[in-house]
């Protein structure tokens, strides 16, 4: 993780420890700056990566303000840090159906940006929240870049050991997102009938250095899913 990343992450903390509400002030940006011993471009990296999770707002001229918190059991269509992270409060767990070593689909190469005779490992499994049925999710990892993993982790958060297991640097994302009918398979995992809608997401999640190295393809219990987009100026 970047120093500003971790940063943010302290400062998104720190407001949630000291039970920060909308419109308090935090401290002013040449405090931070002393603070986290850090230079005023890599606070300003910060405080704009919080502000685009919605997390701050930025007044010119009177400071750095909270801004109000998302409301329980939302996922932010935003976010890099996984379920276990965004849904933080609730129980969240995962039963694996499937793990493998396997050649990429011609979809998951592209979307990867690796050759068909690459090797992935595929991981099909189902979220609950709250004992509640969540989502089916198929997912094709690099195995250069993500090099193990096994039915325990995938069973917790694989984002959680791909950070902190193998020490790699979550950067960016893209995010693809459409309402769909479910399958009959998809109908099944979900606990639901076939034709119910779905809410279909399709993500990539690359590295800091621009390398992708998750393809996922999650269809969501329409009846238990709630997103979250908190729009910036920089979406405006």
């Amino acid at each position: 993780m970047l120093k500003y990343q971790e940063i943010s992450d302290e400062i998104e903390k720190y407001i949630e420890d000291n039970e920060l509400q909308q419109g308090d002030k935090l401290p002013i940006l040449e405090t931070l700056m002393t603070q986290f011993e850090a230079s005023k471009s890599t606070i300003t990296k910060s405080l704009d990566l919080l502000e685009r999770k919605g997390v701050v707002y930025q007044v010119r001229g009177s400071g750095i303000f909270v801004r109000r918190h998302k409301r329980k059991g939302y996922i932010s269509l935003f976010s890099n840090q996984g379920f276990k992270k965004e849904l933080e409060g609730n129980h969240l767990t995962s039963e694996a159906i499937e793990l493998e070593v396997r050649k990429p689909t011609k979809e998951a190469a592209h979307n990867l940006n690796i050759d068909l005779d690459d090797d992935v490992y595929y991981v099909k499994r189902v979220r609950y929240i709250n004992g509640q049925t969540l989502c089916l999710e198929e997912s094709f990892y690099n195995k250069s870049i993500v090099t193990y993993l096994n039915k325990e982790i995938i069973s917790d958060s694989i984002f959680n050991y791909i950070s902190e297991g193998l020490g790699l640097k979550v950067g960016f994302s893209d995010l693809y997102l459409r309402a769909d009918k479910l399958k009959e398979e998809e109908a099944e995992y979900l606990g639901l009938q076939e034709g119910d809608p779905k809410i279909y997401v399709e993500t990539i999640f690359h590295l800091t250095n621009g390398q992708p190295f998750d393809f996922s393809k999650i269809s969501y219990n329409y009846e238990q899913s709630h997103f979250l987009f908190q729009a910036t100026s920089h979406f405006l």
